[in-house]
């Protein structure tokens, strides 16, 4: 695809210093653009962004005395985002669903589904328009998957399971695995029926590897628009608000209810039976071990105001040399003394 930075600019509402008639082949990070490509800088990335080798770069309203062609822009990682769904060729399918598939009794189809090859969707399971089930994917006995979602392969949602319109599931993630339920009499492991369902809102994308447990009654509930990495569990009768950010390897114990606009850090963790407030930020490797408010930005663990645990931190750097201090304090304490 070839563009002039001007058809850029309409395209995101952009303003132009510079050039606005060259051509624009491609889009990629500082590093990687070259001659005839579109890069982004904000800081603290715009001194290298100046150097760059891209025909041109964009950057936040109010960058000042940058030397090479510019598009102002208010928020630059947002309108790069809607650059590469544009510049980023659309994958060809047949929409269709294949001879190969194992489709059950009573499986109802929407308008325009693809499923593809060895993928199999279990008796009386509901599929909406547009659905695409890559090969491998599983969909269990009363299932329902909302219009225009996607499943990558090996995903599973099983028996039961919802999962709302224009989702993204991808490879490996499994939804509506058993809770961990056990009771344990004379060391032995019984296991509790897990019996409810998980309900996955609409706009929501799933990670690779994700592991999302049925309700042992009711349902684990994914909000609206929330979007989790790859390599995290949820636990049994979870329920995530909506437009959530959870990061890489993080783990949320059963029956943890989360408020909407919560970013959890990778690694962060739970346990399990709390609440957490809305509009919060936790930082990586964070530790909630109890009730939280909303609006904080926490981390460490246990997890603590943000600032006081940078705060700590710096402190912890300067242990040896605080431990030298005081053993020579006590030497001349000692002398004193005697």
């Amino acid at each position: 695809m070839k563009k002039t930075l001007q058809e850029i600019a309409d395209l995101v509402g952009g303003r132009i210093a510079g050039d606005a008639a060259v051509e624009i082949e491609g889009l990629d990070n500082i590093d990687g653009a070259g001659s005839s490509d579109l890069t982004f800088a904000v800081e603290p990335h715009i001194e290298k962004a100046k150097t760059c080798k891209a025909a041109a770069v964009m950057l936040p309203e109010g960058t000042e005395n940058f030397p090479k062609t510019a598009l102002y822009v208010e928020d630059p990682r947002a309108a790069f985002a809607k650059l590469l769904s544009i510049f980023t060729p659309k994958l060809e399918r047949a929409v269709e669903v294949s001879d190969k598939a194992h489709i059950g009794k009573d499986v109802k189809l929407g308008r325009n589904v693809t499923i593809m090859p060895f993928a199999m969707v279990d008796d009386h399971a509901v599929i909406g328009d547009n659905v695409v089930l890559y090969p491998h994917t599983y969909i269990g006995q009363y299932a329902e998957i909302g219009d225009d979602t996607v499943i990558y392969s090996s995903a599973t949602v099983r028996e039961y399971c919802r999962v709302g319109k224009r989702c993204v599931i991808h490879s490996s993630a499994v939804i509506g695995s058993d809770g961990f339920g056990f009771t344990t009499k004379d060391g032995v492991h019984t296991k509790v029926p897990q019996v409810g369902i998980v309900v996955v809102e609409d706009d929501v994308e799933i990670g690779a590897h994700d592991g999302i447990d049925r309700a042992a009654m009711g349902a684990t509930v994914i909000g609206k628009g929330t979007k989790i990495d790859n390599l995290v569990h949820i636990g049994h009768n979870c329920k995530i608000g909506a437009n959530c950010l959870i990061v890489a390897q993080t783990g949320i114990s059963g029956s943890t209810t989360v408020g909407h606009n919560v970013t959890f850090g990778g690694q962060s963790a739970t346990v399990g039976h709390i609440n957490i407030g809305a509009n919060s930020v936790y930082g990586g490797r964070s530790g909630i071990i109890g009730d939280m408010p909303e609006g904080v930005f926490c981390a460490g663990f246990p997890v603590q105001p943000h600032a006081e645990w940078l705060r700590m931190q710096a402190l912890m750097k300067r242990l040896p040399e605080m431990n030298k201090k005081i053993k020579q304090l006590e030497k001349k304490l000692a002398k004193y003394e005697g």
